[in-house]
């Protein structure tokens, strides 16, 4: 997987993750606080209606019920509009708290019945059962009369229910004109049922009674109440900003760590091609990175390996190249000054054979210091050429007039092979010298009897020059240090097996300022093919462009 596609898969796997998180765990705290206030709503609403019960049930009527309300609207936080089954407003807890009512919400009323609710004895029969409801309406009748009287008064009321569920009235402070539930008219009924307490066989007793009850004490119990709670446009109850900040925050702090312990994960091998490149900033060149997948992160370290690389074989040719410098100086240099030291002794005598060798290799100094000039300029792109169009088979052939009189000292054929004419746009100076160093070179590896070959042929619109000879060969791992500055097959660097090591670096340099190449091939035993390709000029205009 590409670095690209890991990246993005680990920002989606933490949006994501954060997102579910964030969704998740909102919704549980707004599921959580909806039910706390459905079922702190339903308290408000049994607590209302137990209370309004209590009172009816306990002042026999809604007189004075105003300050309960208010209290209750306190307590619970709700608007409380109270009126009859008759449509009669007893209290409103806005009026209360002094304000202009506010019209009703939508949420259906609230019944609240003061009415008691009838208990039996368990085993009692059904005529003991009407003869005992009959019996209990005269008493309720009193005890409501009696409860409203001391209402009225203003004497605190208690009442507690009897075993029928009839209200026992118990006044808790000074006595007032008020009949006692034993002065009330005693409702004796006749022999038989009365009408309104006949039940059908099929009726369920209590239910019947419950009714039958309610329908004789309507004129005097306290009525039914619609209690509306709320008003009209009321605000939703919202969710508390603190849980969700908090749900919020957790999951952010939770995200921001997952994406740092990610991003940790997938910066390190950036950091450890940060540190290995600090390494090699600072000298050490041996440093390299860890390098494992395929995705652009190893291709980089991949670069960065083989950069490494480069850079530590550069140093390693510089090196080289100091040393071999100072070895192809040294030796010479030394020779010289030995001789020199010896003529002025007059150890030995200053023969004309001595004097030539000695300037033969100061030549030989010379040489090498010039090829290196040449060498640094070519490659620094500052080396002069004077281009013009030339005749290769002509330039082949003077190269060739130049160096017969070594190949034949040492028992070498050099031979020439160009049938037709073929011309370059080029210097013929820099030209010549960068064959005639293959050539050399060629002379010298090939023993008596062998064959030197210069070969001149036009391909595809360019001129291709080949040097071959019948030599030793080139073993196949020293092929790609041909053209290294110094490089020699021999590592003796002896005089009879080679020159400076400069040829070959300067004729590529050459070749390459002429927008050509050069290549090698060679088979150990068999000899060597040296191939120059050079663009064919066309009246000079083609190089020019």
């Amino acid at each position: 997987m590409s670095f690209r596609l890991r990246v993005l898969g680990l920002l989606m796997l933490v949006a994501l993750t954060a997102t579910a998180a964030t969704a998740w765990l909102t919704l549980r705290q707004a599921n959580r606080q909806v039910r706390e206030a459905v079922a702190a709503g339903e308290e408000d609403v049994a607590r209302i209606g137990g209370e309004l019960r209590a009172y009816g049930f306990a002042h026999g009527g809604w007189e004075g019920v105003g300050p309960t309300v208010a209290g209750l609207a306190r307590d619970t936080g709700q608007r409380i509009r109270v009126v009859t089954e008759g449509g009669v407003l007893l209290a409103d807890s806005d009026a209360l708290a002094g304000r202009e009512p506010r019209p009703g919400g939508s949420r259906p009323p609230v019944v609240v019945d003061a009415r008691p609710v009838l208990r039996f004895p368990a085993g009692q029969g059904a005529r003991l059962s009407v003869k005992a409801t009959l019996g209990r309406i005269p008493r309720y009748r009193a005890a409501t009369a009696y409860a409203a009287c001391l209402t009225r008064a203003g004497v605190p009321v208690t009442a507690r229910p009897d075993a029928h569920g009839i209200p026992v009235v118990e006044a808790s402070g000074p006595a007032v004109n008020c009949r006692s539930a034993e002065d009330a008219t005693t409702y004796v009924p006749g022999p038989g049922v009365d009408p309104l307490f006949r039940c059908e066989r099929e009726t369920p007793l209590l239910p019947c009674l419950q009714r039958g009850f309610d329908e004789r004490t309507a004129s005097f119990a306290p009525p039914r109440l619609d209690v509306s709670l709320g008003y009209r446009d009321e605000a939703p109850p919202v969710l508390a900003a603190g849980p969700a900040a908090a749900v919020a925050g957790g999951v952010a702090l939770a995200a921001v760590l997952g994406a740092l312990l990610l991003s940790r994960a997938v910066l390190r091998p950036v950091r450890a091609m940060t540190l290995a490149a600090q390494g090699l900033g600072e000298g050490d060149l041996e440093r390299r990175v860890p390098v494992a997948g395929r995705d652009e992160i190893a291709r980089l370290g991949v670069a960065f390996n083989r950069m490494a690389d480069s850079l530590q074989a550069g140093e390693e040719r510089q090196r080289r190249l100091t040393g071999d410098i100072a070895h192809e100086l040294r030796t010479p240099l030394a020779n010289l000054r030995g001789y020199l030291e010896a003529l002025r002794d007059g150890v030995v005598e200053p023969t004309p054979e001595l004097l030539d060798s000695l300037h033969e290799e100061a030549l030989l100094q010379q040489r090498i210091v010039d090829d290196l000039h040449d060498l640094a300029l070519a490659e620094a792109g500052a080396l002069t050429y004077h281009r013009r169009e030339v005749e290769l088979r002509e330039l082949l052939e003077a190269g060739r007039t130049a160096q017969r009189a070594r190949a034949e000292a040492v028992g070498v054929a050099l031979e020439l092979r160009a049938p037709h004419p073929v011309s370059v746009y080029a210097d013929p100076d820099r030209l010549r010298q960068a064959v005639g160093n293959l050539v050399t070179n060629a002379l010298r590896a090939t023993s008596a009897g062998g064959t030197v070959t210069l070969a001149l042929s036009a391909r595809d619109g360019r001129a291709v020059v080949e040097v071959a000879d019948t030599g030793t060969g080139i073993a196949a791992g020293d092929l790609p240090h041909l053209f290294d500055r110094f490089w020699r097959a021999d590592p003796s660097r002896g005089r009879a097996t080679g020159g400076s090591g400069l040829g070959l670096s300067i004729a590529r340099q050459i070749v390459a300022d002429h927008g050509g190449t050069i290549g090698v091939r060679s088979t150990l035993g068999a000899g060597t093919t040296f191939t120059i390709t050079l663009p064919e000029a066309d009246g000079g205009q083609s190089a020019r462009r």
